[in-house]
């Protein structure tokens, strides 16, 4: 919003439970990559960092029921990016309600001006307490397809796509409060931190979680790494490993791992 007192300018976010997923600053990105088909080009364009970048893209492709942005094969810095034809309908629809919200807020500013700026300056006080965000990492959207009822708790099979399943164990209460009910669609939130790696497939894992995936970026710091996998389908997850257990590992680009976490590192959370 513009500081001045007598007009909105509509900068819209879309939020769910898990925090905000789509920002302008998100929508300018896809834009970018449609134009340019390379990340690299479009992160310069917004400006966004590429990490940054590939972060909004890898939690929105996790969180939308289609791949909004399509890796191609090779050519992780110099582009193999592509906006998919759902990418373009969400940027398509994103655009078309931000004009309604714009004459909506126009519309509101006749109203609060005619009543005032005390009021007005309430209202935007409302408007940035509205805000809701999580610290989790991982964001990813599925569907129920599996209900055990274990007496105090439930374990709760969320299918993500074809290839990717997740278990997550919660207290009967909650799945009460959450009403759970099979084919329901749930946000299941990970932190990077609960999150472990593994290269070897004959590894044997007490973990109920077991995501096969590829390394598609490597971050490191001082004293850790975050390391994003990308999985079937185009969504990801990403895991906080120590840079020694990283060499250890030999995790890079390219290389096949598994990211693993038990079912009650798993929050869920309703998607209404």
């Amino acid at each position: 919003m513009r500081t001045d007192i007598h007009h909105f300018l509509a900068r819209m976010q879309l939020e769910n439970e898990a925090g905000v997923a789509l920002t302008d600053t998100r929508i300018r990105l896809l834009e970018e990559i449609g134009r340019y088909g390379s990340i690299n080009r479009a992160s310069r364009a917004v400006p966004l960092s590429y990490k940054a970048a590939w972060d909004a893209v890898d939690t929105l492709n996790n969180l939308a029921p289609e791949p909004v942005v399509a890796r191609a094969t090779g050519g992780r810095r110099g582009g193999g990016t592509q906006l998919t034809g759902y990418g373009e309908k969400l940027v398509a629809m994103y655009r078309a309600l931000e004009l309604e919200y714009q004459a909506m807020l126009d519309r509101l500013s006749v109203r609060l001006r005619e009543a005032g700026a005390c009021d007005q300056r309430e209202f935007r006080r409302m408007i940035r307490r509205m805000g809701i965000k999580t610290s989790a990492r991982n964001q990813l959207v599925g569907i129920v397809s599996g209900l055990i009822d274990g007496g105090v708790d439930y374990e709760v099979r969320l299918r993500l796509d074809e290839h990717n399943e997740i278990a997550a164990v919660i207290t009967r209460a909650s799945a009460e409060t959450l009403g759970l009910a099979m084919g329901s669609e749930m946000i299941a939130l990970v932190k990077s931190s609960s999150v472990m790696l593994a290269v070897d497939r004959d590894l044997q894992l007490t973990a109920r979680n077991q995501l096969w995936g590829e390394v598609a970026t490597v971050s490191p710091g001082p004293i850790n790494s975050e390391i994003t996998l990308a999985l079937p389908s185009d969504r990801s997850i990403t895991a906080v490993v120590t840079n020694e257990s990283r060499e250890k590992l030999g995790l890079a680009p390219g290389v096949a791992a598994c990211a693993f976490f038990k079912s009650s590192s798993v929050i869920l959370a309703f998607c209404d």
